[in-house]
Parts: structure tokens; C-alpha cells; sequence
């Protein structure tokens, strides 16, 4: 049958402009296609050998089969390893285009696309966002993935050219560790996530069992909280206990302790639904729920205040409601069948093309230290006033508790609610981190070896990149960036060679389109990934009910976002966050 002329008009549309520039009625399955597409093509498997699908104990436990585990296994019962910690990253794309370019690692040398590029000389801020959503994507991440490195002793140099400031002839940086391949292997290097793949808020609960235990207070279900209702604090660290702690700084410590009390605080709901559970009963409800209100805010608030286009606004709101809400979907129970209109919540999970994991493409993408500022302000919730100044190395680290113990957490949380981000941009890279003294005596320019670890792991160049998700690479510098003098500067660094430049910088230099808060190549491997974390994972989709989350639990999770979550541990909160729509935008100044 010929097609309609709305239907022509509609594929011309589609295909001769870019989908943010289309109409929202043809944006959205336009969008949506991208990423069918995606999961068809952009999806490959790592593991040697395959995952062996097996069969469901049928004594298998209760416990595995309605609670998360605490390293992620078990998720797909089939498949019981899938997505747990000491799995294998996967790749978005196919394994001949990821070999590391070894003979290229150091070429340009990554200090000087760090010094002539990313050096932060003015802070460039990000006024669509404020300072928390910084915070909390440090906050996702560190549930999400961790690499193995080596020692420093087994590490390797970047060499320091003349007339740098750097107080060594060379940069000695850990390498990330492969996992050993089997015998026979022409595969390239792959690597394992320390932590589980999933969305399980292990940064909060930890990867093993050890570390777990030592979290919980064995009463209630909860986690050990200080009568001040500040974390327990590691003697040996200085640093608060939580299920992970690398890279620790006041913002870290603010939402780690938050979502630890708002753990508390679901463990006591229950207990009174529930009086007659156990202690280990509590806490795997409380965590399946607390986790997936973390994933809720994600998906819903903090992505559409860093992507504030009203079509992604849409399609975030429909990844986890669909497009026909909540309200409606009880009483159109058969539309869950439907992912677009149902939503993936709830939905029958699907790992399409490879088992999931996350890929070492979703980890290069979410490199956004440029969102730290190199000062923080810390100001009074009531008046508004500046109580202190920091620079950000003493904020960070063991520094961090003395503030936390003296500056109360609403304060703290105020400060970051009316204080900016970076933007994500060139020449916006925090100068502290790049030249960051760590505690175990590492010295790192880490915008240095944010440019060395892509390289390292096969991580392709930002042209290559974008053909490889079937968009037109860019054709010159001048389309590359619409900035006169950073287009001169990328071109002196990478000797006017476009495919050398490296995907850092080349997503950093992209034009942004309107209501875009990083480049649209990231958001393509974004838009895969992030409806990904959810469709995979069995609690986000066939057990999304109230059978293993409990009414209680379904109900919290629906009525509850961030905003409620701070008002309700910090009430002082509610006159900055008055009429603020999105708790990750800025909020209201308080006082004169």
C-alpha cells in the first residue's frame, strides 16, 4: 500500500534533520528508533567463555529470588553470574574496532592535550544546574563501575614535555589490569567492573559480603548511623564507612549519608507493615526500594535537568512511567506489555542483542570531572549567609569529615543547591585535579589520564566513534567546534589530523544543541545505556511488583523524588526548594 503524504512528509523529516530538531510528534519515535537500532547493533559480549545458561533450581532460595544479592548475581537466574561484580565490561561496539592502538597511547601526549586544552583558566559554570547534580552523578557512578589498576610501581610514564611546571620528568600512572584470557584468545583486552553491573546502589551497601556486614547495625534491618546521624567513621581512612569510598569529597559524603538515613527511614515503614520479619528480611526490602528510588531520580530528575530538551524530558518520564503515567497504567494493566507506552518499569526484561553488562564506551562518556568546581562556598540554609570557603582539596578525602561535624548537613546541602556546576566544555577542567596528590602517594594529572585510559582500553577516537554509531563523522575543525580559538588550538594539538582527536576532547568541543547539557554523540550511547540499566535488570521489570517490593514499597517509590527525600530528613530545606520543579536545578537563595 503507498504510503500516506503525512507518512512521506514524515520520513523526509525524519531522515534529512537531526531528531532534537524535529517536531515532538516525530521526535520521539524518531529517538526511539535510534535506540532500537542501537540495541540491535551496538550491544557485544566480552565474556570468554559465554555465560552458560542453566536451569532454575527449584529449591532455589527465597532470598535469591526476591532480594538483590550483595555482588550482583543472580539477577537473571539463568544466568546467575550475569552483571555481577568481577564480570567483564562489554562494548558497544563490535570487538575488531576496539583494539587498544598501542603504538598511539602517548601520541599526542595526553599532558599536553590536558595543558593546551582542558586547563580550567576561568570557571565556565553550568547555570541550567546546580552544584548537587555534580554530586550525585559522582554518587551514580560509583554504583555503577570500578576498574582494577596496577600498582604505581607497575604503572606507566607519561612523559612531561619541556618547560612543563610538573615536578618530574615523567607522570607515572597505574594501568588498568585485563582480565586474563583464556588460551587461544584473539580477542582484545578486556576488563572486569569491581563492582556489580546493575543498579543496585552498592556504593551505599558495598560488592561482598564482608564489607556489607560491616555497614549494618543487625537491628531493624538498618544501617549503623552515629547518634549525630553522621556514617560511621573508618579510623584507619578518616573517611566515613559506606559501601564505597574511592575519591571521597564533601559532596559524596552528603548524599552518601542522605541515602543511608533515607534506608533508616524505609526500614522503620516496613517494621510497622511487617512486625513480624527478621532483621535480614527488612534490609533486602529496604535496599530494593531505596535502590530503586535512586534509579527513579536519575531517570527522571537529575536527566532532565542536565538535558533540559522537553522531547528527552518526555522520553525519560516515559522510560519509567511511559507515556501514558502511572494513574493510567492501573487501570490498563495490558499496556505494560507495551515498553513505550507502559514504560520499561514493570515490563518484561529483555538483554537483546549480547547479556548485559556496561561497557567501556558508557564508562569513557561519563567522564564529567569538568562539573567540579576548584571552590566550594558553604552558606547558611536560614540566612544565606557565607559561613566558609574551601578550596577543593580541603574538602576532599579525610578533610572532609571536621566540615561535616561542624557545618550542619542542611547547610551543606544548601550550598550545593545554590551553587554551580562547570559546564562540560573545554578549558573547564578542575586545575586541582590536575595536580591531584592522593593519599597512597600517587601524583596524577587526572584530565591526563582521563585522555590515556581511553586510548588504554580500545576506546575509539572521537570520529571513529561516531561513525561507529552510524553518525556522520565531522568534516573539518571548523565543524568540529563553532569556537574560532579552540578550533586553532585542537588543530596545533592533534598536527591537523581530525582522527587523532582524541573522544574526550572531541565531546567537550562538540556544539551543543538547544537544551543540552553534554554533546548529542555522548547522549546516543546515553540514550542505549541508560533504558538498558533498567530493561535488563528482573527487579526493574518482571518482578517490579508489589510481591517482591511489597504495596508499601511500590507506593514509596511512585510518590517519592528527591525533593521529598531531602524535606524529609532536612525539613529546614523547604524554603530554598519552594517552587524549584527540579531539585538538581538551581534552588531559591534564602535571606537578603
Amino acid at each position: 500500500m503507498a504510503k500516506s503524504v503525512r507518512d512521506r512528509v514524515g520520513d523526509a523529516l525524519r531522515h534529512n534533520r537531526p531528531w532534537y530538531k524535529l517536531p515532538r510528534l516525530l521526535a520521539m519515535p524518531r529517538l526511539v528508533e535510534i535506540r532500537n537500532d542501537q540495541r540491535e547493533q551496538n550491544l557485544h559480549d566480552t565474556e570468554e567463555p559465554p555465560l552458560q545458561k542453566q536451569e532454575i533450581p527449584p529449591d532455589l532460595s527465597p532470598q535469591l529470588r526476591e532480594e538483590r544479592t550483595v555482588d550482583g548475581t543472580h539477577n537473571d537466574l539463568r544466568y546467575p553470574r550475569m552483571g555481577s561484580a568481577g564480570c567483564r565490561f562489554g562494548r558497544n561496539f563490535a570487538l575488531q574496532h576496539v583494539a587498544p592502538d598501542s603504538a598511539n597511547l602517548l601520541n599526542p601526549n595526553p599532558r599536553v592535550v590536558s595543558r593546551e586544552l582542558m586547563t580550567r583558566e576561568t570557571f565556565q559554570p553550568a547555570t541550567i544546574l546546580n552544584l548537587m547534580a555534580a554530586s550525585w552523578i559522582q554518587f551514580m557512578v560509583h554504583d555503577w563501575f570500578v576498574h582494577k589498576t596496577s600498582s604505581l610501581a607497575d604503572g606507566m610514564d607519561i612523559p612531561v614535555p619541556a618547560g612543563d611546571t610538573w615536578p618530574a620528568a615523567a607522570i607515572r600512572v597505574p594501568q588498568s589490569v585485563p582480565d586474563p584470557a583464556p588460551a587461544g584468545s584473539s580477542n582484545p583486552p578486556a576488563y572486569v567492573n569491581l563492582n556489580s553491573h546493575w543498579w543496585d546502589a552498592s556504593q551505599i551497601y558495598g560488592c561482598d559480603e564482608a564489607s556489607a556486614a560491616k555497614l549494618r547495625s543487625s537491628e531493624g534491618g538498618k544501617l549503623e548511623v552515629e547518634a549525630t546521624k553522621l556514617l560511621p567513621l573508618d579510623p584507619a581512612t578518616g573517611i566515613e564507612c559506606t559501601g564505597f569510598t574511592d575519591n571521597w569529597w564533601l559532596g559524596l559524603a552528603t548524599l552518601h549519608t542522605l541515602f543511608t538515613l533515607e534506608h533508616n527511614h524505609i526500614c522503620d515503614l516496613l517494621q510497622q507493615q511487617h512486625p513480624g520479619w527478621s532483621d535480614g528480611q527488612i534490609y533486602g526490602k529496604a535496599r530494593l526500594i531505596n535502590a530503586a528510588l535512586m534509579a527513579k531520580i536519575h531517570t527522571v530528575e537529575w536527566t532532565p535537568a542536565i538535558l533540559p530538551n522537553p522531547i528527552i524530558k518526555t522520553a525519560m518520564n516515559a522510560n519509567w512511567n511511559g507515556l501514558t503515567g502511572p494513574d493510567l497504567q492501573e487501570v490498563l494493566e495490558f499496556l505494560n506489555d507495551s515498553e513505550l507506552l507502559g514504560g520499561i518499569i514493570g515490563s518484561k526484561a529483555d538483554h537483546h542483542a549480547a547479556p548485559y553488562s556496561l561497557t567501556e564506551e558508557f564508562v569513557a562518556v561519563y567522564r564529567m570531572h569538568p562539573l567540579i568546581p576548584d571552590e566550594l562556598v558553604l552558606r547558611s540554609a536560614t540566612t544565606g549567609e557565607v559561613l566558609e570557603r574551601h578550596q577543593l582539596p580541603e574538602v576532599s578525602g579525610r578533610e572532609s569529615r571536621p566540615i561535616l561535624e561542624r557545618v550542619s548537613m542542611a547547610d551543606l546541602f544548601y550550598s550545593f543547591g545554590v551553587a554551580h556546576p562547570g559546564a562540560l566544555t573545554l578549558h573547564n577542567y578542575p586545575q586541582h585535579l590536575q595536580n591531584l596528590h592522593r593519599e597512597n602517594g600517587e601524583h596524577l594529572d587526572l584530565a591526563a589520564v582521563d585522555i590515556l585510559r581511553d586510548r588504554e582500553r580500545g576506546v575509539p577516537r572521537y570520529n571513529q566513534f561516531r561513525r561507529l554509531l552510524r553518525k556522520e563523522p565531522v568534516k573539518s575543525f571548523e565543524e568540529l567546534t563553532d569556537n574560532a580559538e579552540w578550533r586553532e588550538q585542537i588543530r596545533k594539538v592533534y598536527d591537523d589530523d581530525l582522527e587523532k582527536v582524541d573522544l574526550m576532547t572531541g565531546l567537550y568541543a562538540e556544539p551543543l544543541p538547544e537544551g543540552f547539557g553534554f554533546s548529542e554523540t555522548a547522549f546516543r550511547i546515553f540514550v542505549l545505556m541508560a533504558s538498558r540499566r533498567l530493561k535488563s535488570d528482573r527487579f526493574f521489570t518482571d518482578d517490579y511488583r508489589p510481591e517482591i517490593y511489597t504495596e508499601l514499597g511500590l507506593s514509596y517509590i511512585r510518590d517519592n523524588g528527591m525533593a521529598s527525600v531531602l524535606k524529609r530528613h532536612l525539613p529546614e530545606l523547604a524554603p530554598a526548594l519552594q517552587g524549584v520543579e527540579n531539585p538538581f536545578a538551581p534552588w531559591r537563595a534564602v535571606g537578603g
